[in-house]
């Protein structure tokens, strides 16, 4: 048995050892790019996340608008329309899956764990509120691509604070 269970147990060992090194590379990368460290200081988002955003969207200038980022993720709504029918279903799905995926655990971490007050959380904490938590999240990951997007057309950093409406 131990000829079987010993050599499992020493690869493991060394596939555990090969991902700790791979991931401290991605966080010097990472630090060392500017458009993932731009990325980066977005509630949520974090080095495989930055990273990913950025490797998939290349060169922001390919896109028409921002909000087309969110389509193209495939975070936009299905429309079924036929006759008098008129039915918006589930996200379409299209484009990259693990992206959408990063997306989504981005816009979890803002809804669920993150404690830094911005106008991003408030709108989606009210939206999750009155949609509940998964349609929430879906609708806060689809704007954290369009945030994310416009972050690297103008290389600003993220404004808590943005679209927050002032009075005076």
């Amino acid at each position: 048995m131990a000829r079987i269970v010993l050599p499992m147990l020493q690869a493991w060992n060394d596939i555990r050892l090969r991902v700790v090194e791979l991931s401290k590379q991605l966080v010097m990368m990472a630090n060392e790019d500017s458009r993932c460290r731009l990325l980066m200081s977005v509630p949520g988002v974090g080095t495989v996340t930055a990273t990913a955003f950025a490797a998939a969207v290349e060169d922001p200038a390919n896109f028409r608008n921002s909000r087309a980022v969110g389509a193209w993720v495939g975070l936009t709504t299905r429309r079924y329309q036929s006759g008098e029918v008129d039915y918006d279903g589930h996200i379409s799905r299209r484009g990259d899956n693990q992206l959408r995926h990063l997306l989504f655990e981005a816009a979890a971490v803002i809804l669920n764990r993150s404690t830094a007050t911005s106008t991003l959380r408030t709108w989606a904490l009210a939206l999750k509120e009155r949609l509940g938590f998964k349609r929430a999240a879906v609708a806060l990951a689809r704007k954290l691509a369009v945030i994310m997007h416009t972050m690297l057309k103008t290389g600003e950093l993220f404004d808590p604070r943005a679209g927050a409406i002032t009075a005076g």
